[in-house]
């Protein structure tokens, strides 16, 4: 998945992370609150509501170093902790001298109260933390204030319903639409490495595919690099001009006279470079010489000179490429294309430069 798809779940796994913490951390403040209470007022605290601070504090700790699936401990912490709140109202209940309807409502509001500051966007969580107290109050209530109990209580869950939905089809827009830029970021990004006059790739995407070529553990000597450049160019263009279309022909004969799984860049004006990908140097010498003949193949026409006519050729230089250090296979593979320029073009050569030489300016090629 793309790195953008990848930071919108982070930031979703983040917001659910942030509802767990802030649902644990409300559930210990009021669990603590009746503790305390209880104690300050000479009454035995109930076990749920020491359990609810108990469960939220160490569940608060753990989820701080090792929690990762928010959504589903939230679910499973819902019904615990829901439960346990209604065991605490039953408890408190039983503790009154005489029965107060005005408690069961307080009570219930309270557990409304953290479910929907924590769960608003988690409909199962919000049910399963809320509904356990709801049922409590209305059956310890013997049904006669039904009306405003169901108005309490159900008015809230249509509210977070409808939130819910809106929620998620929200969601699934953002979704789609992160997906969506990231498939056009990725378009854009392989654009920006194809030349827009040959279709093969630029010195960008050379880059790119040779981070990956070397990434995946491509070994010393089992690829090669060839350099490649039209002969009497600078000639070339002073007689025809800055033809394109032969540009682009030549880039096809290149492509057509290597392997699929090799790379073609247009490397400057009239350079070219070809990556061949795991070969050893007999077969790296036999596609170099392939490619030389399928651009003579073509019968381009050359003027060089007023009383010179021939076709455009190529002149090939070849270099191993090992291990990570590019800039030095490119060095080696300039010198060996000048060595193929110096005696006289048209010619793959595989050689190091002898001692002194320089390779040859750009109008001489």
């Amino acid at each position: 998945m793309s790195k953008t798809y990848n930071t919108y779940e982070e930031r979703r796994q983040s917001k659910l992370r942030t509802s767990l913490l802030l649902f644990l951390l409300l559930n210990i403040a009021f669990s603590l609150f009746y503790v305390v209470s209880a104690i300050n007022n000479s009454r035995q605290p109930s076990a749920a509501a020491i359990i609810v601070a108990e469960l939220s504090l160490t569940v608060l700790v753990i989820s701080l170093f090792r929690m990762r699936s928010y959504a589903v401990s939230l679910n499973y912490l819902a019904i615990i902790i829901g439960i346990s709140w209604a065991w605490h109202i039953l408890f408190r209940f039983n503790q009154l001298a005489t029965p107060d309807k005005t408690f069961l409502l307080y009570n219930l509001m309270t557990v409304f109260f953290i479910s929907a500051i924590t769960l608003a966007d988690n409909l199962l969580a919000f049910c399963l933390h809320s509904l356990p107290s709801a049922v409590t109050v209305v059956v310890l209530d013997e049904f006669s204030h039904i009306v405003m109990l169901l108005f309490t209580i159900v008015l809230p869950l249509i509210s977070f319903s409808l939130h819910h939905l809106m929620q998620n089809r929200s969601e699934a827009f953002t979704i789609d639409l992160v997906k969506r830029l990231s498939e056009e970021r990725e378009k854009f990004s392989d654009l920006s490495m194809i030349d827009p006059l040959t279709g093969l790739y630029n010195r960008r995407g050379l880059h790119n595919r040779l981070e990956g070529l070397l990434g995946a553990g491509g070994g010393p000597g089992c690829h090669y690099l060839l350099l490649l450049d039209i002969d009497h160019f600078k000639a070339y263009n002073d007689n025809y001009g800055h033809s394109m279309g032969d540009k682009a022909l030549t880039a096809v004969a290149i492509r057509d006279a290597v392997r699929s799984r090799d790379v073609v860049v247009r490397y400057g004006g009239e350079e070219f470079l070809v990556l061949l990908i795991d070969v050893d140097e007999t077969e790296a010498l036999t596609l170099a010489e392939n490619v030389r003949q399928a651009v003579l193949d073509l019968k381009i026409p050359h003027l060089y000179n007023q009383e010179a006519s021939t076709t455009v050729t190529l002149s090939v230089g070849i270099a191993s490429l090992t291990g990570a250090n590019i800039d030095a296979s490119l060095t080696t593979a300039d010198q060996a294309l000048y060595q193929a320029k110096h005696q006289g073009r048209n010619a793959v050569k595989f050689v190091g430069l002898p001692v002194g030489e320089k390779s040859p300016s750009s109008a001489e090629r």
